[in-house]
C-alpha cells in the first residue's frame, strides 16, 4: 500500500463528502465510511464515494448473532468494500461467520477496544485489567477466528504485530504532535503507528475539519 492513510469521511451532507474526498484524493490511500455516513446515505452514498476511485473501508462495527452478521456481510457484497469491521466482542462464532460471508476481496477486521475508551471505562463495563491486556486477548481471538486483522490504538499495535506477524492492523485516533485530541483518549502520531506495524492509518477531523484539508492531508502524508 503506497499511502496507508484512509480519510474518515463522516460528513452529514453527501455533496460535501464527495467534494472533500475529491479534493484530497491525491494525498490519501482510501476512504473510511462509518455508521453516521452509512445510516444517512446507505448503498447509494457508498457508490457515489466509490466513483472517486479510492478503496472503500466500511467501518460498520457489526455486532450481533452470527447469522445476522453473516447476512449483513452478504448484503454489502455489491459495494465491494476493501475493509469491513466487526466487533471482536461478538465472539469467535460471529467472527468466523462474518469472514465466511465476506466477499473475496474484502478484509474483515475486528474492533478490539475503541480509542475513545480507557481503563476506567473498561471497569465500568465489567472488564478488569489493562487496555493492553484486553486488546491482546481480543486480537488472539480474532486471529483464531480467521479474520484478517484488528482495529486497535497505536498504543497496542506494536505488541499485537509482534504476536501476529501477518495481521492487518487498522489504527484510528491519530494526531500530529500538539494537535487537539478531541474525544480520543489513547492517541499516537501517524508516523509512530506506522513504524509499529499499522497497515492502515485512519485520520478524520485533522483533515476534514482543517482550514485547508489538502494541506492537512499533505502534512500527514509527509510524515510517513
Amino acid at each position: 500500500m503506497s499511502n496507508p492513510v484512509y480519510l474518515a469521511l463522516d460528513l452529514p451532507r453527501l455533496d460535501d463528502a464527495k467534494a472533500l474526498a475529491t479534493r484530497v484524493k491525491a494525498h490519501v490511500g482510501g476512504i473510511k465510511l462509518g455508521l453516521e455516513f452509512f445510516c444517512a446515505h446507505g448503498h447509494h452514498g457508498v457508490h457515489e464515494i466509490a466513483h472517486i476511485g479510492l478503496p472503500i473501508f466500511l467501518d460498520l462495527k457489526l455486532h450481533d448473532i452470527p447469522n445476522t452478521v453473516a447476512g449483513a456481510m452478504q448484503a454489502i457484497h455489491v459495494l465491494e468494500p476493501a475493509i469491513v469491521t466487526v466487533h471482536a466482542a461478538g465472539g469467535r462464532a460471529m467472527m468466523e461467520d462474518a469472514k465466511a460471508a465476506a466477499g473475496n476481496g474484502t478484509k474483515v477486521v475486528a474492533v478490539t477496544m475503541l480509542t475513545s475508551l480507557d481503563e476506567r471505562d473498561l471497569m465500568r463495563t465489567g472488564v478488569n485489567g489493562s487496555a493492553h491486556d484486553q486488546v491482546m486477548r481480543l486480537a488472539e481471538l480474532s486471529e483464531a477466528a480467521g479474520l484478517d486483522g484488528i482495529v486497535c490504538s497505536g498504543h497496542e499495535v506494536g505488541a499485537v504485530h509482534k504476536e501476529w506477524k501477518q495481521g492487518f492492523f487498522v489504527v484510528p485516533g491519530l494526531r500530529l504532535p500538539e494537535a487537539s485530541v478531541g474525544d480520543q483518549k489513547r492517541v499516537v502520531t501517524p508516523r509512530k503507528a506506522r513504524d509499529d506495524g499499522a497497515s492502515v492509518l485512519v485520520v478524520g477531523r485533522p483533515i476534514s475539519r482543517a482550514d485547508d484539508p489538502v494541506m492537512a492531508a499533505r502534512a500527514i502524508e509527509a510524515t510517513l
